[in-house]
């Protein structure tokens, strides 16, 4: 993922500011399909629910961060060797510790082996002064995920995270265009059916005077949708810093709107929803969504790496998801006891309303609606691109070899084109985005947020101790240490990915 916008190649922050970049990734759009998938599962189970997913997900965070520190370290000692080689380390430390690993090689390994085993010893043994720990393990080289998968996986197995990568990717884009056709649809359809508190479906006629169907103009949208922000998918473009700046600021105004208008409607005994206390059936459902609402795994070095100080960047992370967690108890538990029935994306529950003449609605009240309604397209319409791009630059890494020349076509067209093709069509079958979140979710996000850090780390603590040793202890390492952690979130996002399976064959029946 591409760092943090408008933030020069070596330029530091704060671990406010880290942090606050931390917290406008995971408090993306995705959140909005929260409150619906509360109002289904209920509200204590969703309670308990995203509670656990929140804990998990920071778990393997910090299992990202400890990888992170771990591959600079890899480099760190991987240059060291070959500044030793070329006789230009002059530090006595180090070739104290060189020379004593060589030595202990020595003495274990036969003479006809010695060559090959010497990149392997470990360049810090015990009783190693503890500055050497700033040396190797701090984390100052940016190292993305993709990074580390090459350097610590075996041999095939990073270009299956670069599939899945790829996969949630897409999963992203049609969301972001299903979002924002969907908003555009509904702020221009102006049918209204006899019963006005009827739900409108995808057949349901759009225009009082005209038969066009609501899908249409929904296809319709999308298509312009792709028209005016596909192009943008063929060059290299980043976000300016002050279209960032607008992004943020949009976002947690219609935020705030939304959260303050249902506080309104309870505090006036306004409040229609009923949710169930539990419905296990739906609890699959719930945990698509939630896996979707705390990603940013994939970005974290792009996030972490340039923060000034990080010597408590753990407790600081565990501070952001506390704050997370309690803004989507907020978000979740407001809109489900305002509204009697919850749209898959929030922001349309507070579109204006149709049983109402505009004569009863207030300019003031008018016109926050019509912001709200409009906010995925402001907010997901600068965001589009940046995914977009950064697939066709992954979807490159994956199927291109490096040091060779390709045409004009495949280079610089045909990996924008596959980009954006597959998901518009996704896109164009179903308008149903909390399916949508639900499927990226479940599947490919789980794998990244579950799958990629656990075996990274294992991975990792398994290279730095063949190379760096024992002596040094990376002050960057996750609480959980023992290994069968890693085996039981293997289980869990398998265990994720079985229910919501389920969850979807019953949606299809």
């Amino acid at each position: 993922m591409p760092a943090p916008v408008g933030l020069h190649p070596g330029e530091q922050y704060s671990r406010a500011t880290g942090l606050i970049y931390v917290f406008n990734l995971i408090v993306g759009t995705g959140c909005l399909t929260l409150p619906a998938a509360f109002a289904a599962a209920g509200w204590s189970l969703s309670a308990a629910g995203i509670l656990l997913l929140a804990l998990v997900s920071y778990m393997t965070t910090t299992w990202v961060v400890e990888s992170m520190a771990c591959a600079n370290a890899i480099n760190h000692w991987r240059r060291m060797k070959q500044l030793k080689k070329r006789g230009q380390v002059a530090d006595e430390l180090v070739n104290r510790t060189l020379e004593n690993a060589e030595a202990d090689q020595r003495a274990t390994d036969t003479s006809e082996d010695q060559e090959d085993h010497e990149e392997d010893s470990p360049l810090i043994t015990e009783g190693v002064i503890e500055r050497t720990v700033g040396e190797y393990y701090a984390i100052q080289e940016q190292i993305e995920m993709g990074q580390m998968a090459a350097l610590f996986y075996p041999k095939v197995w990073d270009k299956v995270f670069y599939v899945v990568l790829c996969i949630y990717l897409y999963g992203d884009l049609a969301i972001y265009e299903a979002a924002v056709a969907k908003s555009l649809r509904d702020s221009m359809c102006n049918y209204v059916p006899e019963n006005c508190t009827e739900t409108l479906l995808d057949d349901d006629k759009c225009f009082k005077d005209s038969d066009i169907k609501r899908i249409d103009i929904y296809r319709l949208c999308m298509a312009g949708f792709i028209g005016i922000m596909g192009p943008f998918v063929f060059f290299n473009l980043t976000k300016t810093k002050y279209m960032q700046i607008l992004t943020t600021f949009t976002r947690w105004l219609a935020m705030g709107i939304m959260i303050a208008w249902a506080i309104v409607k309870l505090a006036q005994d306004q409040g229609k929803g009923h949710p169930p206390t539990a419905d296990v059936t739906k609890l699959p459902q719930l945990f698509g969504v939630c896996v979707y609402s705390f990603m940013c795994h994939h970005s974290l070095p792009a996030l972490i790496t340039p923060v000034s100080e990080k010597k408590s960047i753990l407790k600081l992370l565990a501070a952001d998801y506390l704050l997370i967690l309690m803004f989507y108890y907020l978000l979740a538990f407001t809109g489900i006891f305002t509204f009697a029935h919850l749209e898959d994306l929030y922001t349309l529950n507070f579109q204006p309303d149709r049983c109402k003449t505009g004569s009863e609605t207030s300019i003031i009240v008018y016109c926050l609606q019509v912001f709200l309604l409009m906010f995925p397209v402001f907010t997901l319409s600068t965001n589009f691109p940046i995914i977009a791009i950064t697939l066709r630059n992954n979807l490159k890494s994956l199927c291109l070899r490096e040091n060779r020349r390709y045409s004009f076509f495949t280079s610089r067209c045909l990996f924008p084109l596959l980009a954006i093709i597959p998901p518009t069509l996704v896109g164009l079958a179903t308008s149903d985005v909390e399916i949508l979140v639900g499927i990226t979710g479940a599947y490919a996000g789980s794998f990244i947020q579950y799958i990629v850090p656990a075996t990274l780390v294992y991975y990792a603590r398994k290279m730095t101790l063949q190379h760096i040793g024992m002596g040094v202890k990376n002050p960057f390492s996750a609480p959980l240490q023992h290994s069968a952690w890693i085996v039981v979130i293997c289980l869990w996002a398998a265990l994720c990915q079985v229910f919501v399976t389920l969850y979807l064959i019953e949606e299809y029946k």
